[in-house]
This record gives structure tokens, sequence and C-alpha cells, in this order.
């Protein structure tokens, strides 16, 4: 006789059915007489145990901070007498756009300061810091700014002997060019015999100190250098020049220059300005072009400042 498969089918469910492994229930673990005394010990110990002040006080915060986070329950009397003058849970308290819907907060006092005390001495040291960050604010404008000067003082400076040259160079090939040729400078550059032009004097007191100061090291050097036989009752030629007594008298630089006082007080810009003009005026000359131009017209030049020339 045959088996229709769906006789095999069900006896092998059957088979699996019968196979399946029940797992067995989990042991409870059970507490041994010693182990349930030390439990009892441990927790006898806990209960009497006096807490500290630290963890009191961490109690106490902890359950004010629950108390006052919990929304009035509908059975309390003053939620009922609210209820009754027609407050709802979620409306606002008065009529005003910055009404409350929640109670004042409150706040705390950790320390012993009075009432307002506290406040006050927020107050002070706020305005205290603020006050110094004003101040350092104030220092660092005054600090940019005078760097700011400084920058700007080197500037005009290095422009102001820049242009002092070029006047110089002009003046010293007119004078040449005049002396070649049998006459008078058609503009004077001296005031006096002995003195140039006072916008570039400075230049050349500058230089004659310069080589003052460096010939005066050389006939030091070489009075020092000399062989002791040569004598030292008589002052000679070599002393004389490191002692600083045979100069030029023309380089005298003790010699007072009211004139070039008075130029050398003004401010840089202005002496700058006036040495641009004399160019401009005598040689047609810009200085900001860098350029001498055929005729007084300068046609080309943009005008007479450094912004024009921006």
């Amino acid at each position: 006789m045959t088996r229709s498969p769906q006789d095999a089918a069900v006896d092998d469910e059957e088979d699996d059915y019968m196979s399946m492994a029940i797992a067995e229930p989990a042991k409870t673990q059970t507490e041994s007489s010693v182990q349930r005394a030390a439990r009892r010990k441990r927790e006898g110990e806990e209960r009497g145990r006096a807490k500290s002040k630290q963890e009191l006080k961490a109690e106490e915060a902890a359950a004010r901070e629950a108390a006052l986070s919990t929304a009035i329950d509908s059975s309390n009397k003053g939620f009922k007498m609210m209820a009754k003058l027609g407050y709802k849970p979620g409306q606002t308290l008065g009529k005003s756009e910055g009404a409350r819907s929640e109670p004042i907060s409150v706040e705390m006092r950790e320390g012993r300061g009075g009432i307002g005390l506290d406040s006050e001495r927020k107050r002070k040291i706020r305005e205290e810091f603020e006050h110094e960050a004003k101040r350092v604010k104030e220092t660092e404008s005054d600090y940019r700014e005078r760097r700011r000067m400084e920058e700007q003082e080197r500037r005009l400076e290095g422009e102001l002997i820049g242009a002092q040259k070029v006047l110089q160079r002009f003046d010293t090939d007119a004078e040449d060019l005049a002396r070649e040729e049998g006459r008078p400078p058609s503009k004077p550059k001296l005031k006096t015999p002995h003195r140039p032009n006072v916008l570039w004097r400075g230049l050349v007191q500058h230089e004659i100190e310069k080589e003052r100061e460096a010939k005066m090291r050389r006939n030091l050097r070489e009075f020092f250098s000399k062989d002791s036989t040569d004598g030292d009752s008589d002052e000679d030629e070599h002393d004389r020049q490191a002692l600083g007594k045979d100069l030029d008298p023309l380089e005298d630089l003790d010699e007072e220059d009211p004139e070039l006082d008075e130029f050398n007080a003004l401010p840089r810009a202005e002496r700058l300005e006036k040495v641009v003009h004399a160019l401009r005026e005598q040689y047609n000359y810009c200085f900001w072009c860098k350029y001498q131009y055929p005729d007084r017209a300068m046609e080309g030049c943009p005008g007479l400042t450094e912004e024009d020339h921006d």
C-alpha cells in the first residue's frame, strides 16, 4: 500500500515536533543564610548611618526642585479657589501681553548677604568689569592710533628726504651750469655765502656731521697709534685734528642757524609741501609724477598733492 505525499508530510511534522528540545526553566539561586545575614547587616548600617550635610542639602534641593516642577493638583484648595474665579490650567494671570503663565521662580540664597546686598555687590562688580573692558578697548584704540601716526610720520620722513635730494640735485646742477657759462645763477640758492638752500640744508648738515664724526674717530685712532718717541710736549697737526681744533670753519655745526631751526620746527607734511612746491615752481618737476615737464604748464600732471595722483 503506497502512502500519499500528504501523509508523508504529516509524519515528518510529527517527527519534528517530537524531536524538539524543551529548555528547562532556569533555576533561581536561593540566598544562603550567610548572604542573608550580610545583606541585613549592610541595610541596617545604611539606615543607621547619619547623613552628611552635603547629602541632606542635595536631597533637599532635589525634593524642592521636584515640588516646584510639579503642577498644583486640582484637589488643592488654592487651585479650587482659582477655578471658581474662572482660572483654567494653561491660562495666564493678568490681561497684559506679558502676563505670566508660570509662577515666579524661587531663587535660594546661597550666601549670608542681606536682601539687596548681593544685588548691589553684583552691580558694582559688573560696573567695574564694564569699566575695565572699556579702558582696555580705549587702550587698544590708542595703541593702534599711535602706531598709525608713527607709520605716517616715517612715510612722510622718507618722502621729505627724497624730495630734498631731488631739489638739491637740481640746485647743484643749475649752479654748476651757471659757473661753467660764467654767469651768476638765475635762481640763487644761497641766502648767505656759506649756507645752501634751507629747503635741503638739513641734508647737508647731516652729511657734514657724519663726516665730521668719522674724521674725528679716524684722527683719534691715528693719534693713539703714534709712536711715543715722537714726543708729546706740543700739539701737532694730528693733535689738533684729533681734538677737533683743525676743522673747516664752514663745517662749524655749533653756529646758530635760526632759519633752519624755523624750517625744522614745521610739521613734516608742511616741509614736504614746501619742497614739492619749489620743485614745481623752479624746475617744472612733479615729485609725485617723478617727471620733469618741458614747460610751466606741466600738462598731464593730475595735481599738486599725492592724493591727486592716486
